[in-house]
């Protein structure tokens, strides 16, 4: 698997892709393949929507569970406690307000692992430009990112820790 660094988890989230990982090998594997048998027993497999449906989800189960499986046992994983999180400067695990100097609008941002990034729930990756722009910077810093619309720059107003 090509790394662009370390993957980022909290313990939590680790384990939640583990136990993802397990019912994938166990119960979802188990599941499709009474499918499969189940459609085997209607005969003609060439005209069996069912079957070529149960195949595929199988083929996309494996795959899945490949994954999983590689990104799970990387040897560079790090994990990170978001309880010994401070707000003296952005980390991996801080929410971040950031005021965007373009546009005036202010956004709230949690900077979190790769694994763990969701831009709906506004949670963005340490490996994003805006997240490695802001790891390490301070309340009142102002960072220059490049992105696709060009380069924006970006005030901190606030650091916070988890609840």
């Amino acid at each position: 698997m090509a790394s662009d660094g370390p993957i980022y988890y909290t313990t939590k989230r680790y384990a939640e892709e583990q136990a993802y990982l397990n019912y994938l090998k166990g119960e979802k594997k188990e599941e499709i393949v009474r499918r499969i048998e189940e459609a085997r027993s209607r005969g003609d497999l060439s005209e069996n929507a069912e079957y070529d449906e149960a195949l595929n989800e199988q083929r996309d189960n494996e795959a899945e569970i490949a994954r999983l499986t590689a990104k799970l046992s990387r040897d560079d994983i790090i994990f990170y406690d978001e309880g010994q999180l401070t707000n003296d400067e952005v980390r991996i695990g801080n929410f971040v307000k950031v005021e965007c100097l373009w546009n005036g609008k202010v956004v709230d941002y949690q900077v979190v692992g790769s694994s763990e990034a969701n831009p709906l729930e506004g949670k963005i990756s340490n490996n994003s430009p805006v997240g490695s722009a802001l790891i390490g910077k301070k309340i009142g810093d102002v960072v220059s990112v490049q992105v696709p619309a060009g380069v924006r720059e970006y005030k901190v107003l606030d650091i916070r820790i988890p609840d």
